[in-house]
């Protein structure tokens, strides 16, 4: 995007889910810009790689597709990497102090130690490609994987779900997908009622018999390859299908659920539940469809609770929200020196 530049300088936002990362390069804003942000903001280079989620893929392939990425979207840039003054990195899988420890370590190698460098779960970048950058609110990211995660205005911070599969994240395109297979495996042994997804599912990945999907499942187990699948449950259930339509509906329970005991939590709604606070939503599942929107019905359940919640459905991506973070953050600190 960009001409090769050796004064610019730069700050750079990583949005790492289970199935894609995504890199985008934008100019070190003035700090007084942040509070009036310009509108479209400027970015400088933009790139795409896999998956960066250690739980997923493994360190190694994690750690060389976050040097890859950053690397690419410099070059996009056309920007040397003496330009990055801070990096704001939401990765899903960073759920421990230890995490961020292990990927400040990879680019500490990379990066010299005036660059500021923070770690986050990707779910705090989607929370502020919502706010434009502020730490306030509730976030629900469903897509491959599904987490809630709060902020209150003084810093208190609360998650739920996000813990993966195997941990129940059953409102996860993931955990939809996961559901559709058992239920297909369930009906073609008898212990569960017969379904439209055998044959929508089998047709879909070009199996002949539910036997077959034993093979299919465990040849390659990786979650995004199985949450692929969100799409033929969801046409499912548009069709009539009830077993197709109580997962959707179970999902939307469990997601809903989620949003709900993080608000509880930090009292976001306030003491008496009728105030108003951001409930950000991010990911393909919640994405809009024919007749079955899960995005709505996940919305109108949580409405339902609490009424005064301001739905928000960002306009730009998380990793621009994290690369406004990584502004916010390099201001507070900046503020905090002035006065030390």
């Amino acid at each position: 995007m960009g001409s090769e530049s050796d004064d610019c300088k730069v700050m750079l936002g990583v949005d790492g889910g289970t199935t894609s990362t995504v890199c985008v390069c934008m100019p070190l804003l003035p700090f007084s810009d942040i509070h009036n942000l310009p509108d479209p903001l400027p970015l400088l280079g933009r790139a795409v790689a896999g998956s960066s989620n250690f739980n997923s893929v493994g360190e190694d392939v994690a750690r060389e597709t976050l040097e890859k990425i950053i690397a690419e979207a410099l070059s996009d840039a056309g920007v040397k990497r003496s330009a990055v003054q801070a990096i704001c990195l939401g990765l899903s899988g960073v759920n421990h102090s230890k995490d961020q420890e292990k990927i400040l370590g990879w680019l500490r190698s990379t990066f010299p130690s005036h660059v500021k460098l923070y770690i986050q779960n990707d779910a705090v970048a989607a929370l502020a490609s919502g706010t434009m950058g502020k730490l306030h609110g509730c976030v629900l990211i469903a897509g491959t994987g599904s987490i809630s995660y709060g902020f209150t205005e003084d810093g208190r911070e609360a998650r739920a779900a996000g813990a993966g599969p195997v941990l129940g994240d059953w409102g996860s395109g993931y955990g939809i997908a996961a559901q559709a297979l058992i239920a297909v495996m369930r009906a073609h042994d008898g212990r569960g009622p017969q379904t439209m997804l055998s044959s929508c599912i089998l047709q879909s990945l070009g199996l002949s018999s539910p036997d077959e999907l034993i093979g299919w499942t465990y040849a390659d187990p990786s979650w995004a390859r199985i949450a692929a699948l969100v799409p033929v449950v969801v046409s499912c259930a548009e069709g009539g299908d009830q077993v197709a339509d109580e997962i959707l509906h179970n999902a939307v329970q469990e997601l809903a659920i989620s949003v709900k005991a993080v608000v509880q939590r930090l009292h976001l709604a306030g003491e008496d539940g009728k105030g108003s606070f951001p409930v950000v939503m991010v990911g393909g599942v919640l994405g809009a469809n024919k007749k079955w929107n899960i995005g709505n019905e996940v919305t109108n359940s949580i409405l339902k609770t609490y009424p005064a919640a301001c739905i928000i459905r960002p306009k730009v991506e998380p990793a621009v929200g994290a690369a406004l973070l990584a502004l916010n953050f390099l201001m507070k600190e900046t503020v905090a020196n002035d006065h030390s």
